[in-house]
């Protein structure tokens, strides 16, 4: 029995916005570390399953480029401990407050690899998603009011997934026939093969689009359209406010109600603006208790990271100035370990069998 995909993007979101909440390399490399057990537990054989490495690659390429960029550019963070110093390109004076090249500190580097982390585990985080989230079943389970931008979400995340699956067949297909498949010689030869595998899929999607009548709507009274706009516009603007209120110190108070009713305008519109979709469900996923408790994992982990960085922001952001070896905080790591809840309380996937 499977999940719920939904299920999987909400616990995934609630790892990446954890993440958000410090910049300790325990507490990420603690997050990276559930969310990799958790898809190599539990993902399928399904080729968009297998793009968890690839975000793990670009994750790594992410941190290599903060800390390069805080190496050549220069970074606001002080330090005594100079690693090496470059040369220094001389810059206008409209340039002020931008060095090329110049000392290198410790700090600086510190500071940049513990900011290029955070970035680099929410990005993980939504590898992780997409490794464990079929995206057809995703999409089943949109309101009918998002279908049409449903699909085109759909179609963009599982680009790269398929993108990777046919790079990974045509070089094994030429590794059979004892040709290249490496450098910059088996790159060109490969990159042909995977284009026109990608526009046949174009062509193939587009017509299973136009037959099942994609883009098809239902007459739908004035009144209720323009009052299904207003309900959709007002409640993102709400939820848009009460986040940016409960991300400042000021905007406490009024941040959580804004929120909610703006969640509910928003949830009311798309139910209004489903009377435009004509389409029906085969089979839905139901959303039972397995659903329920993976969501709940990732939400508790949000929130407990959140709650832990207004009490002690001290350990969920070690310093740099001066430079201390960061210390794992024994219950925000507890915290975090309940992203492990959907490894033991969803049954693994059976594998298929090969003929």
């Amino acid at each position: 029995m499977t999940v719920h995909p939904g299920a999987w993007w909400l616990w995934a979101l609630g790892l990446g916005t954890a993440a958000t909440r410090t910049t300790n390399p325990l507490l990420l490399a603690l997050l990276i570390a559930a969310s990799a057990y958790v898809v190599a537990t539990h993902r399928s054989s399904a080729p968009w399953s297998r793009s968890y490495t690839a975000f793990a690659r670009l994750a790594l390429a992410v941190i290599l480029v903060r800390v390069l960029f805080a190496v050549a550019l220069g970074s606001p963070i002080p330090g005594t401990h100079t690693l090496l110093t470059l040369p220094e390109v001389p810059l206008p004076h409209w340039a002020q407050g931008i060095r090329l090249g110049g000392r290198v500190t410790a700090e600086a580097v510190v500071f940049a690899a513990y900011d290029g982390l955070k970035l680099a585990t929410l990005l993980i985080c939504v590898g992780a998603a997409n490794a464990l989230a079929s995206p057809s079943r995703l999409l089943k389970s949109l309101p009918g009011a998002l279908y049409e931008t449903g699909v085109a979400v759909v179609v963009a995340l599982t680009f790269a997934p398929h993108l990777i699956a046919d790079v990974q067949r045509l070089r094994a297909a030429r590794r059979l026939r004892g040709r290249p498949d490496r450098g910059v010689r088996g790159l060109l030869q490969v990159g042909l093969p995977v284009l026109e595998g990608a526009l046949e899929r174009s062509v193939a999607l587009a017509a299973a689009m136009e037959a099942r009548g994609y883009g098809r709507t239902a007459d739908v009274p004035a009144p209720v359209r323009r009052t299904t706009a207003a309900l959709t516009l007002g409640g993102l603007l709400g939820v848009c406010a009460g986040t940016y209120g409960l991300l400042t110190a000021e905007g406490g108070v009024y941040g959580l109600p804004l929120l909610l009713a703006g969640v509910v305008a928003a949830l009311a519109g798309l139910r209004l603006g489903g009377r435009r979709s004509l389409r029906t469900r085969y089979r839905p996923d139901p959303w039972d208790l397995r659903a329920w408790l993976v969501t709940g994992s990732g939400v508790a982990v949000a929130a407990l990271l959140t709650l832990a960085s207004a009490h002690d922001p001290g350990a969920l952001h070690p310093g740099v100035v001066p430079l201390v070896p960061p210390t794992l905080p024994l219950w925000p790591a507890a915290a975090v370990l309940l992203a492990l809840l959907p490894a033991f309380a969803v049954p693994q996937p059976v594998p298929r069998e090969h003929s």
